[in-house]
């Protein structure tokens, strides 16, 4: 007999699991299949800066074109202030991409 919750597995005679207190089954359901390995992404340092317009400005750009992206260090201007400029990063599928879309910025076009 087994336990259909945490499958431990009892001698003849018990009807009900002492951990689980649910009735015992004589033979165990299939396992569930495994979760799915989760797809990692590897991001990768474009662009860095201080301009907060600016940041809101290649946010709205990427927003519009679908491409994922973060900015590590984006809260330099806060309590506590940072050194460090917020810098782009972005899935290094994209990272030509969006380098392309950011010297176009830049330029004014």
């Amino acid at each position: 007999m087994y336990c259909p919750i945490c499958r431990t597995e009892y001698r003849r005679g018990f009807t009900q699991c002492a951990d689980c207190e649910v009735e015992l089954v004589p033979e165990l359901p299939p396992e569930p299949p495994p979760e799915p390995e989760p797809e990692y992404v590897k991001y990768e340092e474009v662009y860095a800066t201080y301009d907060k317009g600016e940041i809101a400005v290649i946010k709205s750009i990427l927003d519009s074109r679908n491409i994922m992206y973060y900015f590590a260090d984006e809260q330099f201007g806060s309590l506590y202030p940072s050194v460090q400029p917020a810098k782009l990063m972005v899935n290094k599928d994209q990272a030509d991409d969006v380098k392309e879309l950011l010297d176009d910025f830049k330029k004014g076009r």
